[in-house]
């Protein structure tokens, strides 16, 4: 049937029985990242198909790790720079609109992950099948890209499950699993993995049909009343959660469904430019951006062989509980340490309900529970191979500790401290083997945050560091390494901001209004709902141990709050009243004006000392440095981190801000070292 053409990323075959499979294998790749090319070849491949009419086509992918992750976004930024965006959407648009006009049944065979573009793919084909198991995971995430759909996404998914269902899975770009998807009709039939193709060739011959409650409802919330009902509230729902100026894309993907018409052609049209226009915006540019940070951080550690299976975590608190459930979470085994039973059960109680809601499946639970034990005596110190102190800040403590339990270790044990600002060169003074100390920092809540920064010093060994970095791979963190100085890298910036903001509240700023000022510039919470969330006594102590070496001081009012037992959302009360989970913000007059310089007093501390972590080699480089602000505390996604911002504010323009600010407000905003270095200059990206 494809004599005459070869093709390097399609395997084509055709069965006795007339069907053809195809088979995506994108050459050199360990991944279907669908590139012009892969798409040109398909072109070939159905326009033969339409001259040919096979009994019928299965589409699917040789790849272990799934069907396709989406788009190319390599090239996706090289159309952007070369303004060919629009074209190369309308090309994959005409590909996949061939393959759905096929005269023939079309089945997509779908594993493990399957994203973007490659759900666009599965989409244009008339039925899906999708192997039951948890590896499975189908989702459109482009707007976490600052984009939306533009294979036929927008087009095809609110027609196929109804636009109730279709647009928050677009707006979210939430993934489902095979069962999920099965219940949505997102596919037609599940089948067990090795079962797959076979179930598929079934259901070419013998199409599942759709429900008519089903086929009602997509029609009925895609018609042109619905479409104008619908879209508004749609709207304003989003706008409750993301800011348009911030992030536009989910706003233009629900105009885009708003106006489609009736006609694939006029929707895919209309998809089409919408996309082209995102493209160009700089909040595609960074997310894009922070994209590939992610996946930099992803992949440190690979190819490195960590050597741990058992984890021993000493200090059953909030954070070391975590810890070790998520370590149990990820199938290493962990014991728990602490005084007595009743500091270790706390946690226990917090990890069966992380299992429960991660795992779902009874047997599951158990088998997580069961690697996760109580180690009261301590004894799994001697057999572990790693273990994580993750007791309170005191570097005292913490050194006796160390002189405790290092006699016990194992030859090759690695000795890792939960410590959130102490430097380690103050922790590894008496260590028979500093060599094998290091720096493992989560983040809380650790199931919920994805980075670890992996400390360093000068005696650290760096094979120890590669397996570190390994061991954060292997538990689903995203690690970033730093060196070992006051607070590091997150602390280190977050801190800045966080007690200007405090000093502002005791000046008299109302709460609320520093919140919304922050979350104005793009901060997921405001810092004075994040003081009380962290904790003020962990402010103070974090706050403390960083003030002398950042040139702070704590603001007032802080102590009197902690001396009234008033701690944040753990007591109920901090800087606001906390009932259920949430603060009570009080109301604002009506009157009230807002300083002019507030939201720069609060943000352009942090960019401060930004510049200053990269001038004094915190981390290796900007992006680093960017990427571990962003997924450590939050910062404005959309702007692409600290340096980022610098670089399209204008590192000078910001520089010259900072010198008027502590022109007014005094040496806390002098600009420190390295607001000259080259990687701050525009362009840098």
């Amino acid at each position: 049937m494809f004599e005459g053409l070869r093709f390097n990323h399609w395997k084509t075959s055709e069965g006795d029985d007339g069907v053809v499979t195809l088979t995506l294998d994108r050459a050199g790749s360990s991944v279907n990242a669908i590139s012009r090319a892969v798409l040109d070849e398909l072109e070939q491949i159905v326009e033969r198909l339409a001259i040919e009419k096979p009994a019928g086509v299965i589409v699917h992918s040789a790849k272990p790790s799934g069907f396709a992750v989406g788009a190319d976004v390599k090239e996706f930024i090289g159309y952007a720079k070369h303004d060919s965006v629009l074209e190369n959407i309308e090309h994959g648009q005409r590909v996949y609109e061939a393959l759905a006009r096929l005269p023939c049944p079309t089945v997509a065979a779908v594993h493990g992950a399957c994203m973007g573009g490659g759900t666009e793919l599965m989409l244009a084909c008339r039925q899906r099948i999708a192997a039951d198991d948890d590896k499975t995971k189908i989702a459109l995430p482009e707007v976490m890209l600052g984009i939306h759909p533009g294979w036929g996404g927008t087009a095809r998914l609110p027609r196929l499950i109804g636009a109730t269902e279709a647009l928050p899975l677009m707006l979210t770009g939430k993934s489902l699993s095979a069962k999920r998807a099965l219940g949505l009709g997102v596919v037609d039939r599940l089948a067990r993995p090795d079962e797959l193709l076979a179930e598929a060739k079934l259901l070419l011959r013998h199409p599942a049909p759709r429900p008519f409650a089903r086929r009602a409802k997509a029609w009925a919330s895609n018609t042109w009343l619905a479409r104008q009902i619908l879209a508004p509230m749609v709207y304003r729902q989003t706008a409750a959660k993301v800011r348009k100026d911030h992030y536009p894309a989910p706003f233009a993907m629900i105009d885009v469904w708003q106006r489609g018409g009736a006609s694939i052609q006029q929707r895919l049209k209309v998809e089409a430019r919408s996309v082209a226009k995102l493209a160009q915006t700089p909040t595609a540019r960074n997310l894009i951006r922070i994209f590939f940070l992610q996946e930099r951080l992803k992949a440190q550690g690979s190819g490195i062989e960590h050597g741990i299976k058992h984890v021993h975590v000493i200090g059953a608190g909030v954070m070391g509980g975590d810890i070790a459930a998520w370590a149990a979470l990820k199938g290493f085994e962990v014991t728990l340490q602490d005084r007595e039973m009743k500091f270790v059960q706390p946690a226990l109680d917090r990890a069966r309900q992380l299992y429960e809601k991660k795992l779902k499946a009874p047997e599951k639970v158990e088998a997580a529970m069961r690697r996760l034990r109580a180690d009261v005596e301590g004894g799994g110190v001697a057999s572990a191979d790693l273990a994580i102190e993750a007791i309170y800040e005191n570097a005292r403590a913490k050194e006796a500790l160390y002189a405790g339990i290092e006699p016990q270790f194992r030859a090759d044990e690695i000795l890792a401290s939960n410590t959130s600002s102490i430097p380690l060169d103050e922790l590894r003074g008496n260590l028979k083997a500093p060599q094998r100390f290091l720096g493992l920092h989560f983040f809380n809540p650790v199931a919920q945050m994805p980075l670890v920064e992996v400390v360093r010093h000068d005696q650290l060994d760096p094979a120890i560091e590669k397996r570190a970095l390994a061991f954060c791979k292997a538990i689903g963190k995203l690690p970033v390494a730093v060196k070992g100085t006051p607070g590091f890298l997150v602390n280190r910036i977050l801190m800045p901001y966080l007690l200007e903001a405090l000093r502002l509240y005791s000046e008299g700023v109302p709460g609320p209004v520093l919140d919304r000022e922050a979350k104005k510039f793009g901060m997921p919470m405001g810092p004075i709902e994040l003081a009380d969330t962290v904790g003020l006594d962990v402010c103070a102590s974090v706050g403390k141990e960083l003030a002398p070496f950042l040139g702070l001081e704590l603001p007032p009012g802080l102590e009197e709050k902690l001396a009234a037992g008033k701690r944040g959302k753990k007591d109920g009360q901090g800087l606001y009243v906390w009932q259920d989970g949430k603060p009570e913000k009080p109301e604002i007059d009506k009157d009230y004006v807002v300083p002019p310089d507030v939201q720069e007093r609060m943000i352009l501390p942090m960019v401060n000392e930004a510049v200053a972590c990269l001038a004094d080699g915190v981390v290796d480089d900007a992006d680093l440095l960017d990427a571990g602000v962003i997924f450590g505390t939050g910062f404005a996604p959309f702007r692409g981190g600290p340096i980022q911002y610098a670089r399209s504010e204008g590192a000078d323009k910001l520089k010259a801000r900072l010198e008027q600010l502590a022109q007014r407000y005094g040496d806390r905003f002098r600009p420190k070292n390295g607001w000259e270095l080259p990687a701050l200059a525009q362009g840098n990206e």
